[in-house]
């Protein structure tokens, strides 16, 4: 069964929603977005995936500052990231940033995401990130985090 997700407080801007084990962020692309043709940037794409990432997380009840509050400091880096682009996003469209994390392993988290308007696929990528130490080395992700995600993993994940 996958947890409610919480309803902001008022003021605070949306983090989106979950269905199922995917997270959905709505992004509308301004003209700041834009390159001098009028389609996204390609680094914008980057920009969206991440905040698909973070607010999924939100979600979940895992927040960045108190991974770096604990007793043994925990925070991510992306270590690969695959994208395909493959069709273009222009100003003033209404995408949905669609996330889920599939599974961890050891200190790496297995990530899936893709951009859409409407039924058009517009890119995808696929994601490994890892845990770390505030020292920089790669270490399992604390035990709330995993426990706080596993409703989401792909059923035959590794956890």
């Amino acid at each position: 069964m996958t947890p409610a997700p919480p309803t902001p407080a008022p003021g605070e801007p949306s983090a989106g929603w979950i269905e199922g084990r995917e997270h959905v962020l709505p992004v509308r692309i301004y003209y700041e977005d834009t390159d001098f043709t009028g389609v996204v940037y390609h680094g914008n794409y980057l920009r969206y995936f991440e905040r698909g990432r973070s607010d999924f997380l939100r979600l979940a009840g895992v927040r960045h500052a108190e991974l770096l509050d604990q007793e043994t400091p925990s925070a991510f880096t992306i270590v690969r990231m695959e994208l395909d682009f493959k069709a273009p996003a222009r100003i003033d469209d209404a995408l949905q940033v669609r996330t889920t994390y599939d599974r961890v392993k050891g200190p790496r988290l297995f990530i899936s995401q893709r951009i859409v308007r409407g039924e058009t696929l517009i890119a995808q990528a696929a994601v490994m990130a890892a845990c770390i130490g505030l020292d920089g080395r790669p270490r399992k992700p604390p035990p709330g985090m995993a426990a706080a995600l596993s409703p989401f993993f792909a059923p035959d994940a590794d956890v």
